[in-house]
């Protein structure tokens, strides 16, 4: 029987021999020597291992200020004195003298139905008062950027225009009482109101669409302000009917002037970038009129206080 040969007996067997290392096990050794090579080569062995969950290197979130001192520093702001505001001002004095100038007419009465269902009431003028002066500063304080300004005070400039133009070729008479009957607070503000305004410019309403074209204005700044002073020109439209101010007509005549003046100057004109910090501060500077307004009123609390314990 012939003998094996050794060299193919270890040839032929399946597993390696441990006295010569198998071409697998070179290639483990090769792969783990370069794989620590290139590991070392990247990180020191003295580097600790980043910690992705640890964010203490990141700078901390810039804190955004508050509301209140969004407001000092909006009220702090340089305010662009134009040409056109200083002509709207001066408008302003001849509402007082043009009467004057239709003197001798007999003035109109565009006296509806509807107008003689509304009652005298004296508290209203409380409400004609405040939330007026709020529309007139609102939108001082609310539109900040020249564009907007710009076309805030054109579409004012049309309506006061329009206005004094009707006033002049329609000359009217508030369908005010002989005497307010009554006294208290409320009966003592509408002798006031009706000492400070006289009972003509009836139609259109200047006052409501003074109020209205002011709301309109802060849509492009702040919806929710907006629709606030929409409900605010609302109620002082309301109110000139039950303090005897105006007629029905002269109320929708007002609101149809600002709707004519703030599509013409505000909706139908390019957009208008409004920065946001402006967005954040509008609703906190309308509180703060309304705050300013509810100090006056107050004051003015104390004036009939004083009127009325005052000796005869």
């Amino acid at each position: 029987m012939p003998s094996e040969d050794p060299q193919s007996t270890r040839s032929s067997s399946p597993w390696p021999s441990q006295a010569e290392p198998s071409s697998l096990r070179i290639l483990a050794t090769s792969a783990h020597l370069l794989n620590t090579h290139s590991t070392s080569a990247l990180r020191r062995p003295e580097d600790p291992l980043p910690n992705l969950t640890d964010d203490s290197s990141m700078p901390p979130p810039e804190e955004l200020p508050s509301p209140w001192t969004l407001v000092v520093q909006s009220l702090k702001r340089p305010y662009r004195v134009t040409v056109p505001m200083v002509v709207l001002v001066s408008l302003v004095p001849f509402y007082v003298f043009l009467p004057e100038l239709t003197r001798g007419r007999a003035p109109h009465t565009p006296e509806l139905a509807w107008d003689r269902l509304v009652p005298l009431q004296p508290a209203w003028a409380l409400v004609y008062g405040a939330l007026y002066l709020f529309l007139i500063l609102l939108p001082v304080l609310v539109v900040r950027q020249e564009e907007l300004i710009r076309r805030t005070v054109r579409a004012y400039l049309t309506i006061w225009g329009f206005a004094y133009v009707c006033f002049l070729l329609y000359p009217t008479v508030a369908p005010r009482p002989a005497q307010v009957l009554g006294e208290g607070f409320a009966a003592w503000g509408l002798h006031l109101l009706y000492s400070a305004d006289p009972p003509y410019n009836c139609f259109p309403s200047l006052h409501v669409a003074h109020s209205f074209v002011s709301a309109l204005a802060c849509f492009r700044v702040h919806r929710g302000v907006a629709l606030s002073a929409m409900v605010c020109a609302s109620l002082v439209g309301i109110s000139t009917l039950f303090t005897k101010q105006h007629y029905v007509l002269d109320v929708l005549g007002g609101v149809l002037l600002a709707l004519g003046a703030a599509f013409v100057f505000l909706r139908a004109a390019p957009p208008v970038e409004i920065p946001d910090g402006d967005r954040r501060v509008a609703p906190f500077l309308a509180l703060f009129i309304l705050g300013i307004l509810g100090l006056a009123l107050a004051g003015f609390w104390v004036a009939y206080a004083r009127t009325v314990t005052a000796p005869p």
